[in-house]
């Protein structure tokens, strides 16, 4: 039996938590409004989620063990999509995997994803081409035949919008299971039948440069950092690294750290309990010394001063932020 919900979120801290299947990070580039939809379906062995999205943003995303999953662009009429420094066309998949992925958006974002456990993906693959589907084509973007790419795309909107507007019928079991039928399908053709991009001994550098990179600033989230140590801990001149994180993040290295690190001081913000902490001491936990050029910075981006954000923070709300994120999502949207 299938189920369905759609979720509103005005912050991407439990938006990046309700999402399934993978282990994402958003840092939304541009000040503004943040508003993301996002609706997820359960059919039998099939999820499926659609993500809309209001702000620029560039994200970092892991898919998480025991899935097959994909991606591809719902619309293809929005703002150029970025993945993995590449150009991502409405006519691709890409097909996930454990290592760290970035997209970069340019606002207006709608998109798609289909996740299988990796058993019920291997039985699947067997019974519709005859064999498992090779281990070397994870993160590959792949162009299956314009027929196919309609077919997924217009099965999944169509499931997408039943979500919304007539979630009694995907508990049906009969409707349920043709749906889920049809989408594994045509989803197991697309990644079998199509075109595989090639990736240049270039990009498979960057890519590389960009996971330690991400590894290095995991592993000090609290330490400011300095360009000779970065290069240093990631293997690449100054100059590769800068090339590889505009190709990828859509900006520089420090650029970026401020950003990450400006995200994470606000999630701190937002999960404290303002009677037993300052904005002074999260702040320069995350690294920042100079208070007015951080106050300045975090304004600049959210649109309030950092003690705001902690001031402004109820007891109910912290509870939320800590529940499941089902919880989370449909609290927000009944208060938005």
């Amino acid at each position: 039996m299938g189920s369905s919900k759609v979720l509103h979120f005005s912050d991407p801290v439990p938006y990046q938590a309700a999402i399934r299947a993978a282990d994402v990070e958003v840092y939304p580039t541009r000040r503004g409004r943040f508003q993301a939809e996002l609706t997820q379906i359960n059919l039998d062995r099939l999820w499926m989620q659609r993500f809309n999205e209001t702000l620029p943003k560039v994200d970092a995303s892991r898919i998480r063990p025991g899935r097959r999953v994909i991606g591809f662009l719902t619309d293809a009429n929005q703002p150029s999509v970025q993945n993995c420094g590449r150009e991502f066309s409405p006519q691709e998949i890409v097909i996930g995997s454990d290592d760290v992925m970035h997209h970069r958006t340019a606002g207006d974002y709608r998109f798609g994803a289909m996740s299988l456990t990796t058993d019920d993906f291997d039985v699947l693959c067997k019974a519709v081409v005859g064999h498992e589907f090779p281990e070397d084509k994870l993160k590959h973007v792949v162009r299956p035949s314009p027929d196919l790419m309609m077919r997924l795309t217009r099965l999944h909107g169509t499931v997408g919008q039943m979500a919304k507007t007539t979630p009694d019928v995907l508990e049906l079991p009969e409707v349920s299971r043709a749906l889920e039928q049809q989408l594994v399908h045509v989803m197991v053709r697309c990644m079998t039948e199509g075109i595989f991009s090639n990736i240049t001994a270039a990009g498979r550098r960057h890519d590389m440069i960009i996971a330690r990179f991400k590894e290095f600033l995991e592993a000090n989230p609290n330490t400011p950092l300095y360009m000779p140590e970065i290069c240093a801990a990631v293997g690449a001149a100054e100059r590769t690294l800068r090339v590889a994180c505009e190709e990828h993040l859509g900006m520089g290295p420090i650029r970026y750290l401020a950003l990450r690190r400006m995200h994470l001081v606000r999630r701190a913000l937002l999960q404290a309990n303002p009677w037993r902490t300052t904005v002074t001491r999260i702040a320069t936990d995350h690294g920042f010394w100079e208070m007015g050029r951080f106050s300045g910075a975090y304004r600049a981006l959210f649109g309030e001063t950092p003690s705001a954000t902690l001031q402004r923070l109820s007891k109910d709300r912290r509870v939320r932020l800590n529940r499941r994120a089902s919880v989370v999502s449909s609290e927000t949207e009944l208060s938005g």
